[in-house]
């Protein structure tokens, strides 16, 4: 269960104050390592009996050995284990009833050389937390990971949950003699044990060592487990002036999946990637090998646990993939590579730095990708995938600065968030313009050699950044690590045909406003009347602090449609106030460069969001000239704006005819585009767009029977996704019953088809079904009671808010009872599935309406002022959709005036 600090008197009746409390502050953390240094970790897993029809336990010993500066004393282990059957310190079993709550093991009387060695049994998980297992619905077989952070590692052995306490750990499974078993280490030995694996008829068991690691942070161990298909390679390389390096490579997914692994371009893109951060980073690679793990049921896009990356299996692509996915699991691929220093190597003492890792991770995913690979739409995706997720997450009243004050795990858990990741990636972006590529680099290679293999804090990084660019760095991270908020830059026309461009903002913590130094470029782009488009005509560097007049740019003559564009390149972070002239020359000419484009749609969004620009008008400019564009993830970030824009922004009024429209031009584009990736992106888009309007029903009827020929229709591969996509949508309006569905998934049973199997049969329109859906959302248990796995769970979510309005607000009420219940019966990551998926979002404001006095606007705002102590991370939750809510309504309200 989940306790906050403010519910701490819950656990008196435990064995031990705060037994029972799963929330580990940073005082507690701090207190722990002031006198605790940890030596090594072994830890022995017992996964025989893993395949075994309805496993849900195993079992685990633990021996930890570790120093105490304060002898006499007392301290704890972190654990989440189904139980505790015997504990040792130093020789002297402990009495489990004192010693072991629910989240917590108790050493007291500790010497200055202590020795605990723990028998456990733990729990397989299915929501990807801890050791997550799953049955491949394809053969029947069993596959198991780990996933911990922030903190779950305590799920899977006793330890101490921490980053700054780390460790040698040396680990061991036992397990099935046909599977795979890996660790972080590479393998040292193998040997053969009496008995049979469980679940798997005449398979031995094995028990195999790992060598020890380097010294690691408890949340980048790593398990695995199951009979994976896995293909070998090998990189030979270095740091120049050093002795070579081999490390040997491994990509390994499902067997029912490997057809489609595609291993040699993952590890060609590893490869490239091992070149680039050694020559980037000149630290050799510390880790030994380098396995790749594509798994089932992942809550994360990938995790860098040091010799053993997980990466969720939507990177193996099963059906069609667009470039732009392609691209974005190489980046993906980078960002975790970039890890292995940036996070592992040198870790954060707490995760108040976790904004660092991650950001540079971020950061140096996409210079890799543009760097060391062949694609050259990095910083595209960049500007307009990652940077409008921070764009959105900065206005939130949740808003937090960089630098987050994080006092627990479950705030460390809420802030895997859009300003731990894309804005400070930004920042950064915008860090290496302000002090060179090659001092940014420098620092980076000092920091790692300074702090290899311990932990250390954004003051060590900023130390070195000092040294390197004989700038004095205080002034730059108060100024955008300490502040909340987006900045705003506008640039306009003086009379005298310079340009001024402002820089401002406010700090909504504060409310004070706050104006951060930027390196930007200053274009001008004129019409083109040989091409039609927005061609830049010139660029001049300024820094901004405030009000700067920028000289130098030729401005065409008046009337003559052109653009002022005060970032060229996406060098800083900030939200662009684009002038009228700009607005209505992008809304009608393409803009020719790729980054000023994209730059520029991330504008026309971010108004569209603002309510400064309708809905209508972004939409007839995608329309006319969004699915134009080349850069196809450009053209998926326009189409998921586009169904966003006709559900949230869209008076209701507007709404049909708009969606109509929009819908028709999606199946037009599908008759013109002869196959490739828009084609593909415009028949997702429909697909989900039909869940809410059936104008293209009947096409999508007639895809499913093979009629595209006869429709003009050619190169749509109708694959599972599509299939299933277009089966969802004609669901919702009742066109598609149980028994179609059912046949669907007979007649190929998989893994995604049960994800999408189960989410059509939550959306069809019956009170009767969304009853079921919202029951077992709630309770987080399909109709037999067994526990919904994580994807399970969002299918089921995600098909009950599917459907007729009146059908799906009948449970409003019963939601909002609901919350406090889920939150503290479910693990945070279930809990914050059902919390956000359920939250009643999509609204429709009346006529004369104030957006504030709307029942679900209203319900939010009860409901959080009578739960004012509720844990402050299902506030967040709330506070957030409010937000939402309240952003679509105004731009509705907007729109009507």
């Amino acid at each position: 269960m989940t306790i906050t600090d403010t519910d701490a008197s819950a656990d008196l009746d435990g064995p031990f104050p705060r037994a029972e409390v799963e929330n580990l502050t940073r005082d507690e953390a701090a207190a722990r390592s002031a006198h605790l240094s940890v030596q090594t970790c072994d830890v022995d897993v017992d996964l025989s009996a893993a395949a075994a029809e309805g496993a849900t336990t195993y079992p685990v010993t633990t021996r930890i050995s570790f120093r105490s500066s304060a002898p006499g004393g007392e301290t704890f282990l972190d654990y989440l284990g189904a139980s505790v059957e015997e504990v040792v310190l130093n020789g002297t079993a402990l009495p489990v009833a004192d010693h072991v709550g629910a989240a917590r093991i108790r050493l007291p009387e500790l010497a200055e050389e202590n020795l605990v060695e723990i028998r456990s049994t733990s729990r397989f998980s299915r929501s990807g937390e801890g050791l997550h297992r799953f049955v491949d619905p394809a053969d029947g077989q069993v596959y198991l990971y780990t996933q911990y952070e922030p903190a779950d590692s305590r799920r899977v052995f006793p330890v101490f949950e921490q980053p700054d306490l780390k460790a040698v750990f040396r680990i061991t499974i036992t397990g099935p003699e046909t599977w795979e078993l890996r660790s972080n280490g590479a393998e040292t030995s193998r040997e053969q044990v009496p008995g049979a694996a469980e679940g798997l008829e005449g398979v031995g068991l094995v028990r195999v060592r790992f060598a020890e690691t380097r010294r690691l942070s408890s949340y980048i161990t790593a398990l695995l487990a199951g009979p994976y298909h896995r293909v070998d390679g090998l990189w030979s390389g270095g740091v120049e002036g050093e002795e070579p390096l081999e490390v040997p490579l491994a990509v390994l997914c499902r067997s029912a999946l490997a057809e489609h692994l595609d291993a040699e371009e993952l590890l060609d893109l590893t490869r490239r990637g091992l070149d680039f951060f050694h020559a980037e980073f000149a630290v050799p690679y510390p880790w030994g090998k380098y396995d790749q793990v594509f798994v089932p049921e992942y809550n994360l896009g990938a995790m860098e646990n040091p010799g053993l990356v997980t990466f969720t299996e939507a990177y193996v692509f099963d059906t069609a993939a667009t470039d732009a996915q392609r691209e974005t699991r190489a980046n993906t691929l980078m960002h975790e590579m970039a890890h292995m220093w940036f996070g592992d190597l040198v870790t954060m003492r707490w995760w108040d730095d976790l904004w660092l890792k991650e950001s540079f991770a971020d950061y140096m995913g996409s210079l890799a990708v543009d760097e060391a690979t062949d694609w050259t739409t990095s910083w595209i995706s960049f500007a307009n995938g990652r940077k409008a997720w921070a764009y959105v997450q900065d206005q939130y009243p949740t808003t937090h600065p960089i630098v987050a004050d994080i006092t627990d795990l479950e705030a460390a858990d809420q802030n895997f968030d859009g300003i731990t990741y894309a804005k400070g990636a930004s920042v950064l972006k915008q860090l290496a313009a302000f002090v060179g590529r090659e001092a940014f680099r420098e620092a980076a290679r000092r920091y790692f050699a300074r702090h290899a293999f311990g932990n250390a804090s954004l003051a060590d990084f900023l130390t070195v950044l000092e040294e390197v660019s004989g700038q004095d760095m205080a002034g730059w991270a108060q100024a955008w690590l300490q502040t909340a908020g987006v900045p705003e830059i506008s640039a306009t026309v003086e009379s005298h045909g310079s340009v001024a461009v402002v820089e401002g903002g406010v700090d909504p913590a504060t409310g004070q406003e706050v104006t951060r130094p930027h390196l930007v470029d200053v274009g001008v782009h004129v019409l083109d009347r040989s091409t039609g488009t927005l061609r830049r005509t010139g660029s001049v560097p300024a820094t901004l602090d405030g009000r700067t007049v920028v000289s130098g740019l030729e401005l065409p003559a008046p009337g003559v449609p052109r653009l002022l564009l005060a970032n060229e390149e996406d060098l800083t972070y900030a939200k662009l106030s684009l002038d009228a002239e700009s607005v209505a020359a992008v809304l009608v000419h393409p803009v020719q460069d790729p980054l000023s484009r994209a730059t520029v749609w991330a504008a026309l969004w971010s108004m569209v969001r603002d309510g400064e620009l309708s809905a209508s008008r972004f939409l007839e400019a995608v329309m006319t000239l969004g699915l134009q564009i080349e850069e196809v993830v450009v053209v998926q970030a326009l189409l998921r704006q586009s169904v966003r824009a006709l559900e949230l922004y869209t008076p209701v009024e507007q709404r049909e005819a708009l969606e109509e429209r929009f819908a028709g031009r999606l199946a037009e584009f599908i008759s013109e585009e002869a196959g490739g990736d828009r084609q593909r992106a415009a028949a997702r888009t429909l697909a989900t767009l039909s869940r809410q309007t059936s104008s293209q029903l009947e096409l999508l009827a007639a895809l499913l029977d093979g009629e595209a020929a006869s429709l003009g229709i050619s190169g749509l591969d109708l694959d599972e996704e599509i299939r299933w996509a277009f089966l969802q949508a004609l669901t919702v309006h009742g066109r598609v019953q149980h028994e179609v569905l059912d046949a669907e998934l007979a007649a190929r049973t998989t893994a995604r088809g049960r994800i999408a199997h189960r989410l059509a049969l939550a959306a069809r329109p019956q009170a009767e079904v969304k009853r079921a859906a919202f029951a077992q959302a709630i309770a987080g248990t399909d109709e037999h009671g067994a526990e919904l796995s994580n994807d399970h769970l969002t299918a089921t979510v995600v098909g009950f808010r599917c459907g007729p309005a009146t059908l799906v607000a009948d449970h409003d009420e019963d939601y909002f009872a609901a919350l406090q219940d889920v939150w503290t019966r479910m693990s945070q990551g279930q809990a914050t599935r059902v919390v956000s998926g359920l939250y009643p979002g999509v609204q429709d404001l009346e006529a004369g309406q104030s957006p504030e006095e709307h029942p679900a606007a209203r319900r939010t705002a009860e409901w959080l002022r009578a739960h004012d102590d509720a844990p402050a991370a299902l506030r967040r939750i709330l506070i957030e959709e409010q937000d939402d809510l309240l952003r679509g309504l105004r731009a509705q309200q907007a729109a009507r005036s």
